[in-house]
């Protein structure tokens, strides 16, 4: 068994003194098929399976339904998953295994969201030209090194509290789920609490499994799954959408779309990662995000990056040194979402929201949890207050996600206002 990994960034080779390497050295050697077979476990695989249903359902509907609000067609819609997937099974196998984290790619919901109103006045070439433009963004500042300067600038509070703001939605879901269909949603929170008080049986059904195993029985009993009868394409087809470059697209999409992911998107999974024990190699998810974006931009998708929400089931359970297993898992059946996108979205769609909103709900608690508590009870608690204030208000200033704003004012306001945990903060060792 490994040793722990020690949390604190100053042990972190990639940042010491005289040091800037593009790529974070791995603290253990990378994972063999030999050890990936070792460390697997049913309830690490579990977390696998919950976070690629977390991201084929909900995120694809947004997907879809920004894509057919712009006026895409069922060919580019098609590449559209296919490329996301593809993008968030690469990225997610070859880091993981690498680092022997649970390091989760896959693609930015706030850049989906930010594209439907662009996709009304601009042309689906021209809005694949900015993922281009961003992709090289994106890809150029993580070689610079700057990001993650940028996030150990950040005190850990005040982004944490970021991440609780855009998790909060979450733990509502479980109440609004339950309300709204209780058919479904009922048996589902009665399952995860018995099996989160009873330990003995925990161990043989995990929480999380047993929540989705008895979500599914609910949906099938109550006839609830409403397939499409129209037939449609099994496999994904691929497309190729030449892009069109327009100064009025790039001004409106490209800098929107890398600060997303970036500081949005990354620093949420970074956040994650580091409260569930780990050492996420900032530098590296950035230069990922940003190659992966530029293939993500062939198929005419958005950009990836690292997400808080599948991070946080990732590593929902089980021992840290082996949460990668689950990660791997996630990756290999991102690979084949891609492979069969039309029929996995066909399937996924006919689901009741009621099954995806209690689901991911219940899965993300823990994390929910953990970012309250790393938000308030420390340090930098005003900073943190108006950062969660402010990302939940949904501020949207020059098309950027509130996110990006309640770290930057929650930081403002605990530099002027809290020097004492700053100084503290500088001089601590």
């Amino acid at each position: 068994m490994p040793s722990p990994i020690p949390e604190k960034s100053t042990l972190d080779p990639a940042m010491a003194p005289g040091r800037s390497p593009l790529f974070e050295r791995p603290a253990l050697r990378p994972a063999g098929v030999r050890d990936f077979l070792r460390d697997i476990a049913p309830h690490y695989a579990s977390n696998g399976v919950i976070g690629l249903v977390f991201s084929a359902s909900g995120p694809i509907a947004v997907t879809l339904a920004v894509g057919a609000a712009g006026g895409l067609s069922q060919a580019e819609l098609a590449s559209w998953v296919f490329g996301i997937f593809l993008s968030a099974g690469l990225a997610t196998l070859v880091m993981s295994m690498v680092y022997r984290q649970p390091l989760g790619f896959a693609w930015s919901i706030p850049g989906t969201v930010l594209l439907g109103p662009s996709l009304a006045h601009l042309s689906f070439p021209e809005v694949v030209g900015t993922f281009f433009v961003s992709g090289l963004l994106i890809l150029a500042l993580g070689s610079t090194g700057l990001v993650r300067r940028i996030m150990a600038a950040i005190p850990m509070p005040i982004v944490m509290a970021m991440v609780a703001a855009v998790f909060l939605r979450f733990g509502t879901d479980i109440v609004a789920s339950s309300q709204a269909n209780p058919v479904v949603a009922g048996p589902m929170v009665l399952a995860f609490l018995v099996l989160s008080a009873v330990p003995v049986l925990g161990r043989y059904l995990p929480p999380v499994l047993g929540t989705l195993v008895v979500g599914i029985i609910a949906v099938a009993a109550s006839g609830q799954f409403a397939l499409n009868s129209a037939a449609g394409p099994i496999f994904a087809t691929p497309v190729f959408t030449a892009p069109v470059f327009t100064w009025a697209s790039q001004l409106e999409l490209v800098v929107p779309l890398a600060i997303t992911v970036l500081i949005v998107q990354n620093g949420q999974g970074v956040v994650v990662l580091r409260a569930a024990g780990h050492r996420p190699p900032v530098n590296a998810f950035a230069i990922a995000s940003g190659a992966f974006s530029l293939l993500n931009a062939g198929f005419g998708a958005v950009s990836a990056c690292v997400t808080g929400p599948t991070n946080a089931l990732l590593t929902s359970s089980g021992e840290k040194h082996r949460q990668y297993t689950g990660a791997v898992v996630y990756g290999l059946l991102s690979l084949l979402c891609a492979l069969l996108a039309p029929t996995l979205t066909r399937y996924m769609l006919a689901t009741p929201e009621a099954f995806v909103l209690a689901l991911g709900g219940i899965a993300m608690l823990k994390a929910l949890q953990q970012a309250f508590v790393s938000a308030f009870s420390t340090k930098f608690t005003l900073g943190a207050l108006v950062t969660f204030v402010v990302t939940i208000s949904g501020l949207d200033l020059f098309n950027i996600h509130a996110a990006f704003w309640g770290i930057v004012i929650g930081y403002a306001v605990s530099r002027l206002l809290e020097r004492p945990d700053h100084a503290a903060s500088v001089q601590a060792p």
